[in-house]
């Protein structure tokens, strides 16, 4: 039987929605989104690697609630998250005569979740979509808070709206399927958390790491709750990133880089995220924002994970030219996430250049 295990509320006014994650509930999906007083035409937007693990669950579900369900399938990979692609599914709607009263299904993880928004915001100025992440990533971080988007060849998520979903489904029971390395991407964005805002709960992620990768149900329920409750509580006070939500870009701004320099194709966004807070850590110690301690414990655990933490070589000018191009950047100058202690980070777009190519080549 489906079980509702956690229950977190993104409170924004008459744009509130809940995220529930449980064990099995895909199958309730229909029903929960009937409640929500969504009808008629649905679109369930997934790729061929999700599809035949759980597009037949999710569409059966839908339909055993009265939807009209479409089901559309794009390749698997970062580099489908993009206008192209937009574009295709646009084209799909239009065919389909889609219109303000039906719906998407986002079913997958951070790139069907972002270029499903995207177009949800976008295709006839907004329809309402519900987010169904199926990774670990996407349960913590990328199916909350309503950043959609698509990415440019010269920068990651650089054409996007903030556009809320209208119920989050994270069922737990989909990362059976995840592969590990799938898994331990979105443990990056899970000890990015405790770092920026919670020291108790990175000391717990330390204590409880074994538990963790072992995906016992309870310890993963554990870090996916509190990480959407961070993530919501940040959301909740700057949901279009004015300041504090920034926060939540920690390690983002050099991963984003090293996501770009490779293609998007030389790591995973988790992986390049830990590259970028290590980077950030020994940034902020070399500029006397934290104790060497800081820097020593974000890489520690980010290693025992099994993350990357050392930075591929590129010549510094181009890590600098890439991150250059950041949707943070005022005025030429790029913000930093920096952490002066474990569950503190300041923001700040005063960080010394010389300082931080050091930082890059250690």
């Amino acid at each position: 039987m489906p079980e509702i295990l956690e229950k977190v509320s993104v409170e924004l006014g008459e744009r509130s929605y809940d995220i529930e994650i449980g064990a099995g509930i895909l199958a309730a999906l229909g029903p929960k989104m009937k409640s929500l007083g969504l009808k008629g035409r649905v679109a369930v937007i997934t790729n061929d690697t999700v599809e035949p693990l759980y597009g037949a669950a999710v569409v059966d579900s839908l339909k055993g609630s009265g939807f009209d369900v479409t089901l559309i399938v794009i390749p698997d990979g970062e580099e489908y998250k993009s206008l192209p692609w937009a574009s295709y599914l646009y084209d799909r709607l239009l065919t389909m005569r889609f219109d303000r009263k039906c719906a998407l299904v986002a079913l997958g993880g951070g790139v069907i979740g972002d270029l499903t928004g995207f177009v949800a915001a976008t295709y006839m100025r907004g329809i309402p979509f519900v987010q169904v992440p199926t990774t670990l990533l996407s349960q913590v971080d990328s199916s909350v808070g309503g950043k959609t988007g698509v990415n440019h060849p010269l920068g990651k998520n650089m054409i996007g709206a903030f556009y809320q979903p209208v119920y989050v489904c994270a069922d737990v029971a989909t990362l059976g399927t995840l592969p590990q390395a799938e898994f331990l991407s979105g443990m990056a964005e899970v000890v990015k958390y405790g770092v920026i805002y919670d020291a108790e709960f990175y000391a717990y992620i330390e204590a409880s790491r074994e538990a963790i990768l072992s995906k016992e149900p309870s310890a993963v329920s554990r870090v996916i709750k509190r990480s959407c409750e961070i993530k919501a509580d940040v959301v909740n006070k700057d949901e279009r990133e004015s300041g504090l939500r920034a926060i939540l870009n920690y390690g983002h701004t050099v991963g984003h880089a090293v996501e770009a320099l490779t293609n998007y194709t030389g790591y995973r966004h988790g992986e390049a995220v830990a590259i970028g807070m290590v980077v950030a850590a020994r940034l902020a110690h070399r500029s006397g924002l934290c104790g060497r301690e800081v820097e020593a414990r974000v890489e520690s655990l980010l290693s025992a994970i099994g993350l990357p933490v050392k930075m591929p070589v590129f010549a510094p000018d181009a890590v600098l030219a890439a991150m250059a191009i950041d949707k943070k950047a005022e005025g030429g100058k790029v913000k930093m996430v920096l952490p002066t202690k474990i569950g503190e980070v300041v923001i700040t777009a005063e960080w010394d250049e010389k300082t931080l190519v050091e930082a890059l080549k250690t």
